[in-house]
């Protein structure tokens, strides 16, 4: 072996192991200290031509009828497609609205949950609460249809420097701004990888100059000193001040010295940082003016009221061969349609509970999509405390309590009144809120809160409204984990005779509406394909 190609690959191992300790925001970095960062690639959209009117001109074909299971983003979607190019659908939605998970909650608006607890929201005016999605990475599909269907959008701030971190189980007697925190972190991994690198131990890895352009970058990034001072981390004005720099002379009061390094690891407040690096997380994003909820309404006036039927509870799909029948309760009467075709987009663990004729192995296959637990609280405060005292503009506050995650919101600055989501919870956390009352909810919600915030936490409060999606009637879940490429998967990627599969769990991109947008996308142009084929 060469000793260049020696070189390349002990790069790599270096970096292999950077990117196992640190996640890939690390190795990225530290690629492009060393000179091996790639070039920046543009996204390139999922392929996708809509059906057209002019598809048929020529074939003598005109579109089919289908009926839509559910009238989430996957179904109204899937409708809004085939409806271009003329086809006839109907979408039947179990719920008094549409939208499915993406669901945005205002004043007046009533919910009554599996456990028969009926909760009206008293939010004012302008007030909105996202209980579902409530953001959008600027690379999505969901961008697109925001322009297509003329759905403004505004900055959402999923990251926040003034934000808090609170680990309670760690001791933390008291919350630590963001970017106190990332400062210190940083500081002290530069500082020992630094001190590592000057001593020879990577050596083997390395070659000199390599070397040097790794200890260029850690002093860069994590503010330390040099060789001279032994690489020491002794804290700068990246941790935030005490007092902020004022006019003339004035240059603040820095926070002054770190907690020593074990203190901060101990802390445990650096694995709150890698998420930041995710493709799915990372700034800049985005939100519809107005409340999330824009999105499915505009797909509904695009698809038109006549052809949504609300509060229809699909209870059997039969595949009759030339045709599919669907029965349905609405309001308390059995009806039952029948089209040339069908696109399931109820969550899966649901469609596997109706009655059909589609086969026992895509009942199994339904049924296998484990389904997590999530819930959220919205509580509306008479003044936006959080901006005026603390300089939390928008953002995420993260913590290890059952809370799991506290937003602030990105619109409304320097307004009256304004809503922060007390929890954003998943899987056990979110199960343990879910079987409350949405009194004890709030009230559990906000003795945590005020850990973190302080009185007006709960001297503030207005008003409050929870939504726990596991105990969501026609939904019971708030996404699913699938098993890809199992024979389970597979086959619904398939049509089952006349019946088509479409949802967020048939994509890369769960718990997301570009997967839902994606995965209709899909079955929209597996299906004309089909009618056009003859």
């Amino acid at each position: 072996m060469s000793d260049q190609t020696q070189s390349m690959v002990s790069r790599r191992g270096f970096l292999r192991s950077v990117g196992i300790s640190g996640g890939a925001g690390a190795m990225l970095a530290t690629m492009g200290a060393m000179g091996l960062a790639p070039s920046a690639a543009a996204s390139v959209t999922p392929a996708f031509r809509p059906p057209e009117r002019s598809d048929f001109t020529l074939t003598g074909r005109s579109g089919a009828s289908v009926v839509v299971l559910g009238g989430g983003i996957a179904g109204l979607t899937t409708a809004y497609e085939l409806g271009k190019a003329g086809y006839h659908c109907t979408i039947l939605e179990a719920r008094h609205r549409v939208g499915g998970r993406n669901l945005t909650i205002r004043g007046g608006d009533v919910e009554t949950d599996l456990d028969g607890r009926t909760q009206r929201a008293g939010f004012s005016d302008g007030v909105y609460f996202n209980a579902g999605p409530g953001r959008i990475a600027q690379w999505m599909v969901t961008m697109d249809y925001c322009r297509e269907l003329g759905v403004p959008v505004e900055v959402f701030t999923n990251q926040n420097a003034d934000a808090w971190i609170y680990n309670e189980s760690a001791g933390m007697t008291a919350p630590v701004r963001y970017r106190t925190a990332k400062a210190d972190v940083y500081g002290y991994v530069s500082e020992l990888l630094a001190k590592a690198t000057d001593q020879g131990a990577l050596d083997a890895r390395l070659s000199s100059e390599d070397r040097e352009r790794l200890l260029s970058f850690l002093q860069s990034f994590g503010a330390i000193g040099g060789r001279g001072s032994d690489w020491a981390y002794t804290g700068t004005s990246r941790r935030g001040f005490s007092a902020y720099p004022g006019a003339g002379n004035d240059v603040g009061t820095p926070l002054g010295t770190p907690p020593a390094l074990s203190d901060v690891f101990a802390s445990n407040i650096g694995r709150y940082f890698s998420f930041e690096f995710g493709y799915d997380q990372a700034m800049l994003m985005f939100q519809p003016v107005g409340g999330m909820d824009q999105i499915p309404r505009a797909l509904a006036r695009a698809v038109g009221a006549h052809r949504i039927r609300l509060d229809a509870e699909v209870t059997a799909v039969t595949d009759r061969g030339s045709r599919v029948e669907v029965t349905y309760r609405q309001h308390g009467r059995q009806s039952q349609i029948t089209a040339d075709y069908c696109v399931a987009a109820l969550p899966p663990h649901l469609m596997a509970r109706v009655p059909h004729n589609l086969g026992t192995a895509v009942t199994a296959a339904l049924a296998d999509f484990p389904v997590t637990a999530s819930g959220k609280i919205g509580l509306e405060y008479r003044s936006r405390w959080w901006e005026t005292d603390q300089r939390i503009y928008g953002g995420i506050t993260e913590t290890d309590l059952d809370l799991s995650h506290i937003w602030y919101p990105s619109y409304g600055f320097h307004g009256k009144r304004g809503l922060v989501v007390g929890y954003y919870n998943t899987g056990a956390n979110a199960r343990a809120y879910s079987g409350l009352t949405p009194e004890q909810r709030a009230e559990r919600a906000v003795s945590q809160g005020v850990k973190i915030h302080g009185d007006k936490y709960r001297s503030e409060l207005v008003t409050s409204y929870s939504h726990a999606w596991d105990r969501t009637r026609y939904i019971e879940g708030a996404w699913t984990s699938p098993r890809y490429g199992t024979a389970g998967y597979n086959l619904l990627l398939q049509p089952a005779g006349r019946v088509y599969f479409a949802g967020d769990w048939l994509s890369h991109e769960v718990a997301w509406q570009h997967g839902a947008f994606v995965a209709a996308r899909s079955a929209v142009s597996a299906l004309h394909q089909r009618v056009m084929a003859g």
